[in-house]
């Protein structure tokens, strides 16, 4: 589908979330780390949402009340406290993580705040115990060049990270969040709403992420970085979209979402068109239990095993509209079953739309559409669970259906790994922000902005031409080192294992990337692991042959060290005194060749030996060996 972005008129915003690298948490003296072990502390909470000042209830965190789900908090001493546990008041903020989005702010040409203070917004999914996420603007204003045009950033913000739930799936009504991530500071960039394509959009996350890693205060890998978006169109609705982790999606994203909106604009005219009105879908619920007695549907057999009813709802005039892609292999039914299984708790839906399949018969649809009294040229929609479950999910369909009409909803949506978004919540109201009264202000002094201006770190233009001039890269390995995130990792590695730096960067930046691409999970090797493997290839423990071998088996084996790793694959290295006697031993067994060809044998003997210890010796010193044994 060619869409001209321009011509529709597309508004796109970014926030950047990334963690920060510090010391400590944002509120408190535990390791910004990740545990793996069994917890050691377990504890049960259900989260309420509470009226502000204004009496105001957020909805979106009414919303997520609704589900009544308890949550279950994993923890241990290492990595979490009572502050984490909401049972003792927040610290004084760490002045470190305050420093690295000054650092940022200033790099992107921001004025920094007087005073910081620290605000409590709402968040009632679980993954904060307090049902709040401090946070506070450290910054305003500020611009980034991006090609030729200037990006304006609205603010930098220190906010603290949540906890990360844990499996993903929710067991009856009890989800389980690990703290341990909970209160790691994270820094937001935010962009004014200018971008205008998804091609820049990607561009402009990826100046931001780039400055923030010349900072050399962020951490790297899968999870420390989050791109939320907000996407609006003229005739659409502004929708924000979280969670992006891949900077590669965000253009894919962007344009799924684009196509959304335009499908639905289209849909609601074609609803309108057919003379239809919101208030012509009603919560008028017919069980048509009786409908399904007979049927085979296996979903529907479950649910009156278990004594549950089948519940429907006409909906006029929609027939043909529920089935067409508004993007790929995703449907206005498809929004209807996520807001059926959030609001209802239900595992999905059925529509008239897709029958008959699934098991259900074209005589129990025909008797489904008398049942409600539907007309050829409308659908029906029926939900199999329990009866108080049913109507709450058709009372999402029902409000979904008339939002249909009026065209795009306003909502916050979730990224899919495929670039797709679902439904998450509605967009929260202006009730969600309020103050924090357990930390007060932090003055931000002239003096403590002077000296971090003084020492920011350079400029990526500038660090190309140094990679260049000081380890004698070529211009294309120093632009991808500078393009990637392991501009400072890069430098760590040749300072300290004493490899070529032409080595480091093509692993850095080539191989890396081939590993990923082959389902190397990247981010389970630490940036430590790494420096230490390049150590012991300069120390000539391992051959620079194997570093992708052992970067692959670390991936697989989370905590083991490279000890393990050379172990487990055999990477032993050969002594000076085995190759010799190997070198030997490969002279004499192909003597004919040496006697016929001479020197000119080199290049079929180097092969032989080369297969016999590639990865645990130096070539270099097989070829010096090889040639004194040739003489």
């Amino acid at each position: 589908m060619e869409i001209d972005y321009a011509k529709i008129g597309l508004k796109l915003g970014l926030e950047i979330h990334q963690q920060l690298k510090t010391q400590t948490k944002l509120f408190c003296n535990c390791r910004p780390e990740l545990f793996k072990e069994v917890p050691e502390i377990t504890f049960l909470r259900r989260l309420r949402p509470t009226q502000s000042e204004l009496g105001q209830v957020d909805p979106a965190a009414f919303f997520e009340f609704q589900k009544g789900i308890k949550i279950r908090y994993e923890a241990n001493r290492a990595t979490s406290c009572l502050v984490e546990m909401d049972e003792e008041p927040p610290h004084p903020i760490n002045m470190e993580a305050v420093e690295a989005v000054l650092t940022a702010a200033l790099m992107m040409n921001a004025e920094p705040v007087d005073e910081v203070h620290i605000m409590r917004k709402t968040v009632i999914d679980g993954s904060n115990t307090t049902g709040f996420q401090r946070t506070c603007v450290i910054s305003l204003g500020g611009w980034i060049q991006v090609g030729v045009k200037v990006v304006p950033i609205q603010h930098a913000s220190l906010e603290e990270d949540a906890a990360r739930k844990i499996g993903g799936a929710e067991k009856g009504k009890v989800i389980s969040y690990r703290i341990d991530r909970l209160g790691i500071p994270l820094i937001e960039v935010a962009t004014a709403p200018v971008i205008n394509s998804p091609n820049e959009a990607q561009e402009v996350a990826f100046a931001i992420g780039r400055i923030l890693r010349d900072t050399g205060k962020v951490m790297r890998g899968l999870g420390t970085i989050r791109q939320d978006l907000n996407v609006s169109i003229p005739k659409g609705a502004l929708v924000e979209i979280k969670g992006v982790q891949e900077l590669e999606l965000i253009s894919r994203v962007v344009e799924y979402e684009v196509q959304r909106q335009l499908n639905l604009v289209n849909l609601s005219n074609e609803l309108k068109k057919r003379g239809m009105k919101a208030e012509y879908i009603t919560e008028d619920f017919v069980d048509v239990t009786d409908v399904f007695k007979q049927t085979t549907c296996n979903v529907i057999l479950r649910a009156l095993k278990n004594s549950q009813r089948v519940k429907a709802v006409k909906l006029p005039k929609f027939k043909g509209l529920l089935k067409p892609e508004l993007m790929p292999n995703f449907r206005l039914g498809t929004e209807m079953a996520d807001r059926a299984r959030f609001w209802g708790r239900v595992g999905g839906i059925f529509h008239t739309g897709e029958l008959p399949a699934y098991g259900v018969t074209a005589e129990e649809v025909e008797a489904l559409r008398k049942a409600v009294g539907a007309s050829e040229e409308d659908a029906v929609v029926f939900v199999a669970d329990v009866p108080e479950n049913a109507a709450d999910a058709l009372k999402a369909v029902v409000k979904r259906s008339q939002e249909a009409i009026s065209g795009v909803p306003a909502e916050t949506r979730a990224a899919n790994a495929d670039g797709t978004t679902r439904y998450m919540r509605p967009r929260p109201g202006a009730a969600r922000m309020y103050p924090e009264t357990d930390i007060p202000p932090s003055l931000i002094t002239s003096a403590f902005v002077d000296r971090i201006r003084s020492n920011l770190p350079e400029r990526a233009e500038k660090k190309l031409e140094r990679l260049m001039k000081k380890y004698n890269l070529n211009k294309k390995l120093a632009k991808q080192i500078v393009d990637s995130e392991y501009g400072v990792l890069f430098e760590s590695i040749v300072n300290e294992s004493g490899v070529t730096a032409t080595t480091v960067a093509v692993f850095l930046t080539e191989t890396l990337k081939a590993l990923k691409r082959d389902g190397v999970q990247l981010e389970k090797v630490t940036e430590d692991q790494l420096i230490e493997i390049f150590r012991s290839v300069g120390s000539k423990e391992i051959a620079k042959e194997a570093v992708a071998d052992v970067f692959i088996w670390l991936s697989k084996n989370v905590g083991k060290s490279l000890d393990d790793a050379v172990d487990g694959l055999g990477l032993k290295m050969f002594l000076r005194a085995e190759l010799e006697t190997l070198v030997d031993q490969v002279i004499s067994a192909n003597r004919q060749s040496v006697n016929r060809l001479g020197k000119n044998a080199f290049g079929k003997l180097m092969g032989i030996v080369m297969k016999e210890v590639r990865g645990k010796a130096d070539p270099e010193l097989v070829s010096k060996l090889l040639r004194e044994r040739l003489k």
